[in-house]
């Protein structure tokens, strides 16, 4: 067997474990998610009425701001799975199992890959259902197929970014509470972003940051391609280059820290 052939079979075998586990324990992914569902409920019935009459020049129309909103709770989940990944991660180097795995004949890479393939698909199903909810509370997507499959690849580009991110937190910190701790900015970042209020609306010190910084110019895009509405090509520049970045970053941050010794 070539060693292409050998590093693809273990990429699947640790693929399988991920999933595996995922399914066995379901509690951590189930946790992550009820964070963004409760803040989807949250602003759309209890804020829904005040931030659309804001937006809206005095209209409070509660439909509007169920637009405005799930593409940024969707993304908001991408960051909520990845952080379970540094948590899965950081258990695996304190239990143990990394090291029997140094000791086998197996592809080092695939016990990453294998935690990184699996949270993608793991936030693919997740976004299906947190999409399916906000359907059923009446956010009513405008896309065509095109732009459908526009939205999922960059869903799925943020996710392989993220879930870089978080590997590579989950591997320098000492135990799965110290990753939960590392990995805040993961979920922090899109309540400092344009996912609940426009850019626009905060202040100008704080203003710059908020475009800029990872998330906002993803939900941009995420939005536009839902409600096929203008997208900007700033925004869709800065969104696929932030991705790109952070899984290069991601990447060689989380190999290097891998294939260091063993911690003690």
């Amino acid at each position: 067997m070539s060693t292409a052939d050998s590093a693809f079979r273990d990429n699947l075998t640790m693929l399988r474990r991920s999933l595996l586990h995922a399914r066995r324990y379901p509690s951590l992914t189930l946790n992550l998610l009820l964070t963004p569902v409760m803040l989807l409920l949250l602003f759309v019935y209890v804020f829904g009425n005040v931030m659309s009459a804001g937006m809206a020049g005095g209209h409070a129309d509660r439909s509007h701001y169920i637009a405005y909103i799930v593409p940024g709770i969707l993304l908001m989940t991408v960051g909520m799975t990845a952080l379970g990944t540094a948590v899965s991660v950081a258990t695996d180097m304190t239990e143990g199992i990394i090291a029997r795995f140094r000791t086998m004949a197996i592809n080092r890479a695939s016990v990453l890959i294998g935690h990184v393939v699996g949270t993608v698909i793991q936030t693919m199903l997740a976004l299906a259902l947190i999409l399916g909810i906000a359907v059923a509370i009446g956010f009513r997507p405008d896309a065509t197929p095109v732009e459908w499959i526009a939205a999922a690849a960059l869903m799925a580009l943020v996710s392989l970014a993220l879930t870089w991110i978080a590997v590579g937190i989950g591997l320098v910190s000492p135990n799965a509470e110290g990753a939960s701790n590392l990995g805040m900015p993961l979920t922090m970042l899109p309540l400092l972003s344009s996912a609940f209020v426009p850019v626009d609306a905060m202040p100008s010190g704080f203003r710059w940051f908020a475009e800029y910084q990872p998330f906002s110019p993803a939900i941009e895009t995420l939005r536009g391609l839902l409600l096929g509405s203008g997208i900007g090509t700033k925004n869709v520049l800065l969104a696929v280059g932030w991705c790109l970045g952070l899984t290069l970053v991601g990447y060689l941050w989380s190999k290097a820290r891998f294939n260091r010794e063993p911690r003690q």
